[in-house]
């Protein structure tokens, strides 16, 4: 979902601020032993930056951004598309103000995102609701959604569309879904592109009930939470290796859930996407809702939910450590292969564009679904 880059700066990196030990209230000694183990938790500041979320999320290397989509696509047309009548006052082409309760993005019948190109990084795509059509360059398509997530290795170069398909002609058509960037380390920036399939039905899921009954949910997209692990990343991603500590986890926490959130190394880059609910509290610090929450890694987080459902994405990995050079679709090391990006594509395309349209779209009645750029169908739940 490149077309947007413009209007975004993925170079701009802030450092994690240091923690800073404080004192806690006095207690009565007895109180403090019945406490100490919060307590002990507590006398370290875990939270190293509190920010409040937009469209466009800050991340920490490995990763480059995140983007939260939220749209109430209304029923829709033979064409899959929103009624024409919704079309006034709009931009299209380049439509992201919500209008009607919904965006149309670089769409002109049909939301979402025409071919486009990318090279040097991958995609990862959480489809919460709704339904999303893939196409690209390869000659590789599918529909899914729903809680299914897509992975995408761009590498040396691929172009793919990202069409919203309005399935639904006798309801609406919500759409929610989080695309992240996750970059490459130089020595995998020009493989070959990939893409694989995580089926809402295969993604590990790891259930907690606190001292309350009270249940959290962690859907385990990349990592490992226990006994649940993800399936493997696409071969050459950052992810690939267990040593990067690379998780992708979408946390859902009942009201006045609690639950504990491991720890892991020093040096891991863990951010918390707090993207749903009122507040929660960590270790006994209180976050408002819509607000992204850099940790320490290497101490144990108690979160306290609030009184309503909170929806939670945390990033972590191990920093890449290498200089980034992003121009539009291409993340590179230096302004030369940037350069050479844009020659490339110009020269070769990146293998063309097979399909009919730039916004191709599937068939109304076809259900999820990938086709691999060998022939090879895939079907969830197979």
């Amino acid at each position: 979902m490149s077309d947007q880059l413009h209007r975004r700066n993925f170079l701009t990196r802030f450092a994690a601020a240091i923690g800073a030990v404080f004192a806690l209230p006095a207690v009565s000694a007895a109180n403090r032993l019945k406490k100490g183990y919060l307590s002990a938790l507590q006398a370290e500041k875990v939270i190293l930056k509190k920010t409040p979320m937009g469209f466009q999320w800050d991340t920490l290397d490995p990763f480059l951004f995140c983007v939260h989509h939220e749209d109430d696509f209304p029923k829709g047309n033979e064409q899959m598309g929103p009624a024409s009548s919704h079309f006034k006052g709009r931009n299209l082409g380049d439509d992201f103000i919500i209008k009607d309760g919904f965006r149309m993005y670089h769409g002109k019948v049909v939301p979402g995102f025409p071919g486009h190109p990318h090279r040097g990084f991958e995609t990862i795509t959480i489809v919460r609701k709704g339904i999303v059509d893939h196409a690209d360059s390869m000659g590789a398509a599918g529909r899914y959604g729903n809680g299914d997530v897509q992975w995408m290795t761009a590498g040396k170069g691929v172009q793919h569309s990202e069409m919203f398909p309005l399935i639904n002609q006798d309801k609406d058509n919500p759409m929610e879904l989080f695309q992240i960037w996750l970059n490459l380390p130089k020595r995998n920036k020009m493989v070959e592109p990939h893409f694989k399939m995580l089926w809402n039905e295969k993604i590990p899921k790891h259930f907690h009930k606190d001292a309350n009954n009270r249940k959290t949910l962690v859907e385990v997209i990349a990592g490992k939470l226990g006994k649940e692990k993800a399936a493997a990343p696409p071969p050459d991603s950052w992810a690939a290796d267990p040593n990067h500590e690379v998780a992708v986890w979408n946390i859902i926490m009942d009201a006045n859930a609690e639950w504990k959130l491991p720890k892991t190394q020093v040096g891991i880059n863990r951010m918390l996407y707090f993207y749903e609910g009122a507040d929660i509290t960590i270790n006994g610090e209180k976050v408002e809702g819509y607000y992204s929450i850099e940790v320490k890694p290497n101490i144990e987080l108690i979160l306290k939910n609030g009184n309503k459902t909170a929806g939670i994405l945390m990033l972590q990995g191990k920093p890449i450590g290498e200089q980034v050079i992003q121009y539009g679709p291409f993340v590179m090391n230096t302004k030369e292969e940037i350069k050479q990006a844009f020659d490339d594509y110009h020269r070769t395309q990146f293998g063309g564009w097979p399909w009919r349209k730039y916004d191709q779209v599937h068939d109304r009645t076809k259900g999820r679904f990938a086709k691999h750029a060998d022939g090879k169908i895939e079907l969830p739940g197979k």
